[in-house]
């Protein structure tokens, strides 16, 4: 089954469907394609799709419609889910050694092969819990997230979060933050920053590298801790940011953690693969391994 998101890349998904289904039947793919409504419309079909048997169930659309197949499918562990990148990120289908070209990755999706992912879970302060895959923060990142979704949403690929994180800068204020690493390495971090990151995967907003040490497998997070900037110096990354997607300063923190609880003075948003999840405090651990997902066989990878 492939799930497509008709909102997703600002369109994108749809602009290709015609040429993904004709894809499937030059290839002989057994594959039923059907177009989403909405998030909750994706969600129930992801269901009845698993509950029904299917044994592969995939997205076309980004790392925030994969996350809605993952929270769906959270009860069927067995089921082996698959993205053909189709968003305004892909960051995740990057991870996965997926070129972000959809009809390229359906060709190594093919022939791919099955693996496991880790999920992060987060619970916010209203006793939610929601899993994402990527990336996530509070701050300034999560401000940037929802001009991405809104005012932006229709450019494509890192320019539509650059330009969200512009946006969001004029006017942002650095916040104070209290971070409760797991216990087993009980250590407390108080700074002032302008986000704060917990990351799966080494990238976010479309390719922006805050954590180049991090793997979607290896049952760890990654936590980036941007420090307070001025708006000059904020103005001074955004080059490198735009070319190649690094964040070269020295007032960043970063830390290997299981588990981080995030507090902040006042209740701040916290975005998990760039949908708003819920506000702090938060409670953020990894799931090792909770995820059977489709990715490009080892031979295949970039």
């Amino acid at each position: 089954m492939l799930l497509v998101n008709p909102a997703a890349g600002g369109g994108r998904s749809l602009s290709v469907l015609s040429d993904v289904r004709r894809f499937a039947r030059d290839r002989g793919w057994n594959v039923e394609i059907s177009v989403t409504e909405s998030p909750d419309d994706l969600a129930a079909k992801a269901r009845q799709a698993a509950a029904a048997g299917r044994q592969r169930i995939l997205v076309l659309g980004g790392d925030g419609t994969f996350q809605l197949l993952v929270n769906a499918l959270a009860c069927f562990p067995d089921v082996i889910l698959g993205v053909i990148p189709a968003g305004g990120g892909n960051d995740l289908a990057a991870a996965l050694g997926l070129p972000s070209d959809p009809l390229r990755a359906a060709s190594l999706l093919l022939d791919g092969e099955v693996s496991y992912l880790d999920a992060v879970r987060v619970r916010t302060s209203d006793g939610n819990e929601r899993l994402y895959t990527g990336g996530g923060g509070v701050g300034l990142d999560a401000e940037a997230s929802r001009y991405a979704s809104g005012a932006y949403r229709n450019l494509h690929g890192r320019l539509r979060y650059l330009l969200a994180a512009i946006r969001a800068v004029l006017g942002f204020q650095a916040f104070p933050v209290r971070l409760q690493l797991s216990a087993s390495d009980p250590l407390c971090v108080e700074a002032t920053a302008l986000l704060v990151g917990v990351l799966n995967t080494p990238s976010y907003g479309a390719g922006l590298c805050l954590a180049p040490a991090a793997k979607p497998d290896d049952g760890m997070l990654e936590l980036v801790v941007l420090e307070d900037l001025n708006f000059l110096e904020i103005l001074a990354l955004l080059p490198a940011l735009a070319i190649r997607g690094k964040l070269n300063t020295r007032h960043i923190r970063r830390y290997t953690t299981q588990h981080v609880r995030i507090e902040t003075p006042t209740p701040s948003w916290f975005h998990g693969d760039g949908e708003l999840l819920g506000k702090t405090p938060v409670e953020i651990s990894v799931m090792p391994k909770a995820v059977r997902v489709l990715r490009s066989a080892t031979k295949q990878k970039n």
